[in-house]
């Protein structure tokens, strides 16, 4: 597919890494060298993958954990700095790349003006945040009220916030997965400790009254909802039981959430998604280059989906709800 029509693939969840915010960790991502590689490159080698693929345009992210583990006065200028270069890899391939910002959730004010800044003078298309933010020694999610100006400016801006998993709290891990991280160490991150954390994240977001008080406010999880599509109507009639609080957990999940498919190829999980949520409501992601770009096309291609409903999925609702024109 020619990079130069009118894009027929856009791949929403697509990470890099900033070679300054990389100093500051010591991951798998820094360490073996062809993924650091690809992560680090927003040139030649990712878009010969891309093409390779038939990927027209992907929307670049920061890789977890972002700045989302370091002070403000770190994290601040660093993500100012990293969103400054992704928009300069972004201008010297415009018709391939658009950008999510990185943001120093640890200072919601300034996260918020970071997020102002990278839309209206870069033109980004909202941000992604990733797992528990650590501030004064304690790991909070996102939902907690200390953030909410992060969510008011993206609602101002009508831009999505992407919500990404990092690592679980280190008690989460020794209670859940100790026994089993030496031999399966993907069990901790994208096997199921990413997923349980993410999706934590998105039900708590729903019981916090987030969109109570922003009703315009829209959130993307990938990994085809992190598994919350399944289990909606199980979630909402458990929690319409006597003795809580009222909550329509399911109908403002379907109003406010997109969910990708970055990382989750799976037919079956895909149409479960599409009939819980919409087809209107799905997005083409690969999970690059964690996941590698060929596979994800190919599957798309065999979905018994009709041909109007695939080409929402891979292109139009991406332009739809990040305004790509």
């Amino acid at each position: 597919m020619s990079a130069h029509s009118a894009a027929k693939i856009i791949a929403i969840e697509e990470h890099y890494l900033d070679v300054e915010i990389g100093k500051h960790f010591d991951g798998p991502e820094v360490r073996v060298p062809p993924l650091r590689q690809r992560l680090e490159d927003l040139g030649t080698l990712r878009i010969k993958e891309m093409d390779e693929a038939g990927i027209d345009v992907q929307v670049l992210s920061q890789s977890a954990p972002g700045t989302h583990r370091l002070d403000a006065a770190t994290a601040v200028p660093l993500a100012r700095g990293a969103n400054d270069r992704l928009y300069t890899a972004v201008q010297a391939n415009p018709s391939r790349f658009a950008a999510f910002a990185t943001l120093p959730a640890i200072d919601p004010k300034a996260a918020a003006h970071e997020l102002e800044r990278t839309v209206t003078k870069f033109g980004f298309k909202g941000a992604m945040v990733h797992g528990l933010t650590q501030i004064d020694g304690a790991r909070l999610f996102i939902d907690d009220k200390r953030f909410w100006p992060i969510f008011e400016r993206a609602q101002a801006l009508d831009v999505p916030i992407y919500v990404h998993p990092a690592m679980p709290h280190p008690a989460v891990v020794d209670a859940y997965y100790k026994d089993y991280v030496k031999d399966f160490p993907s069990l901790v991150n994208a096997a199921w400790g990413f997923t349980v954390e993410t999706a934590t994240q998105g039900i708590r977001l729903v019981l916090s009254g987030l969109f109570d008080v922003y009703p315009n406010l829209k959130i993307i999880l990938g990994h085809l909802g992190e598994g919350l599509p399944f289990s909606l109507w199980r979630i909402d009639h458990a929690l319409s039981r006597p003795g809580g609080k009222s909550v329509a957990f399911r109908e403002t999940f379907r109003e406010h959430f997109y969910i990708t498919t970055s990382g989750n190829f799976s037919t079956a999980a895909l149409l479960c998604s599409a009939m819980e949520l919409g087809v209107d409501r799905l997005l083409f992601s690969v999970d690059y280059p964690f996941v590698e770009n060929k596979p994800g096309p190919r599957w798309m291609e065999q979905v018994p989906l009709s041909t109007e409903d695939k080409a929402k999925i891979m292109h139009g609702n991406a332009k739809r709800l990040l305004k790509m024109g």
